[in-house]
Formats: structure tokens, sequence, C-alpha cells
């Protein structure tokens, strides 16, 4: 497998009842004395239009959004294939709005 960088967008086979779909990386690469994991955030079409659902238009992905609720770990070898990346702008939104999400401010 070709190491991944965060703001790539993999299809990762998230188990039985989640099927495969793409995933927007958000870690680096596991050393090797770290577990062989990477934080991903899903991709859905099954939009409810709530305020975690950050829409991106890009030619390798269908109509829909990365929910921001759905941040979980995933194995490596779970991982697909590469389908293409963000932009530095757009993986800058995203990292926003996970601090928003996750209440990441120095208040």
């Amino acid at each position: 497998m070709n190491r991944l960088q965060p703001g790539e967008v993999w299809l990762v086979d998230l188990g039985w009842a989640a099927k495969v779909r793409p995933c927007l990386i958000l870690s680096d690469y596991p050393t090797d004395d770290e577990l062989a994991l990477v934080v991903v955030i899903p991709h859905t079409t099954a939009l409810r239009g709530n305020r975690w659902e950050l829409l991106l238009t890009k030619p390798f992905l269908k109509t829909g959004a990365f929910h921001l609720q759905q941040v979980q770990p995933v194995s490596l070898a779970r991982l697909e294939k590469k389908l293409g990346s963000l932009t530095a702008e757009e993986f800058k939104s995203v990292k926003a709005k996970l601090v928003e999400l996750l209440k990441l401010t120095s208040d």
C-alpha cells in the first residue's frame, strides 16, 4: 500500500453494515510503534441537512457530504484504493469544522 496522507480520500471497507465507501483521511500514517490505524471521516450520500455534513464537490465522489459526527479509526487493512485528494483550502475547512464540533478552542 502507498503511504497515505491527511487530506486524501480513500475507498474504505467500514464493515458489513457500513459497506465500502469513500473516507477522508485525517491522521498521518502510523509509525512502527503505533497501532496500524488511521482516523477517517466517511462520505455519505444520505444527507440530512445538519450542520456537521460538509459538502464538497469532487469529480471522484457522488453528490454527498463528509459527515463529521462519524469520525472513526480504521485498520490500514481496510483501505482499498486512493480516489483523490482535497485541496489545501478544502482540508482547512474540514479541520476548522472539526475544531467547532469538538470544542477544541482555547476559551
